[in-house]
């Protein structure tokens, strides 16, 4: 039987801190833009990240472009939450799509509440980015860390893809 005990670590970026969260199955959850994070239960034991996702984590957060290649546990997900969030990783970086594209995409054009929903379900944000899903008439909707968080990860973005620096 796998150890799905979840491991914990503090990860120093240029966005701040971020909490990764992982078992053996695959990294659980990410939190950031706090300076004390919620436990997740079952987790906050100390442990070391899958190799190299803590730079991945560090590059992305500088603006440079990366490709995570990473596994993810998304142990306790929906079906409906787990074709959503495959849907957004199919969203270029620096691109942002509706919930209703992502619904249109998922054959249930009238799912777009939805989809927002499984979007704030989304237990690990810029592994599965949800910040890239936006309404229809451009408005930011919402987003697990909140809305300054979302724009933030936007801009970031928005800056690798015209190959311009980020600063805090």
């Amino acid at each position: 039987m796998a150890d799905l005990r979840r491991r914990a670590v503090m990860v120093a970026t240029r966005l701040g801190p971020l909490r990764v969260e992982f078992t053996n199955k695959g990294i659980a959850a990410v939190q950031f833009g706090r300076t004390s994070f919620q436990l997740v239960p079952g987790g906050g034991q100390a442990g070391s990240l899958p190799r190299g996702f803590r730079k991945q984590l560090q590059r992305y957060a500088a603006g440079q472009p990366v490709k995570f290649r990473c596994r993810l546990d998304l142990t306790g997900a929906t079906a409906f939450q787990r074709r959503v969030w495959r849907v957004l990783r199919t969203i270029p970086c620096g691109q942002t799509r509706s919930y209703a594209w992502v619904a249109a995409r998922l054959g249930q054009p009238g799912a777009a509440r939805a989809v927002g929903r499984a979007c704030g379900a989304n237990p690990v944000p810029i592994l599965i980015p949800c910040h890239r899903v936006v309404a229809r008439n451009g408005a930011l909707g919402g987003f697990s860390a909140g809305r300054k968080w979302k724009r933030r990860l936007l801009a970031l973005e928005r800056a690798k893809k015209n190959g311009l620096s980020f600063s805090r």
